[in-house]
């Protein structure tokens, strides 16, 4: 169950990722499934979402989600968890931030609209395609490699 929860979470990254589509209506319909499908799956998650925006959230493992996603995304061409290559490393942005729920939904917020000038002038690529919640899962795995 988790390998094809897994590789659906990778098609949905690939999709919201890949390619110049005209559709510009949110989403296809696999992409939608596979958020579903992350949604009713969050308890294998080690990641814990406090409702108030200000206690610290995520565990020391992170989100195993947000991890499969950033796998398959194109993350990795600018990002490592240890080295700054283009951009800062992971384990930087992980001691910059808390983990917090506002913390968790502005940097989620700012993958997908991409942005400049908190880690130097090169400006990171947007990812509209990326919902919402796939960026949170992802940035809750970012947050949990502070050394």
């Amino acid at each position: 169950m988790k390998k094809a929860f897994f590789i659906l979470c990778i098609s949905a990254v690939v999709t919201a990722c890949g390619g110049s589509s005209s559709d510009k209506s949110g989403g296809t319909d696999s992409t939608q499934a596979a958020n579903q499908t992350a949604k009713a799956s969050n308890s294998d998650a080690d990641t814990v979402v406090s409702k108030t925006g200000a206690e610290p959230t995520g565990g020391s493992a992170g989100s195993k989600a947000g991890e499969g996603l950033l796998a398959a995304s194109d993350c990795n061409t600018c990002h490592k968890v240890d080295t700054k290559l283009i951009g800062p490393a992971f384990q930087d942005v992980a001691a910059k931030y808390e983990a917090t729920d506002a913390n968790i939904e502005t940097l989620a917020k700012k993958v997908i609209a991409g942005g400049k000038g908190n880690w130097g002038d090169i400006p990171m690529t947007p990812h509209p395609a990326l919902s919402l919640d796939d960026a949170k899962e992802m940035v809750k795995y970012v947050l949990s490699l502070k050394k």
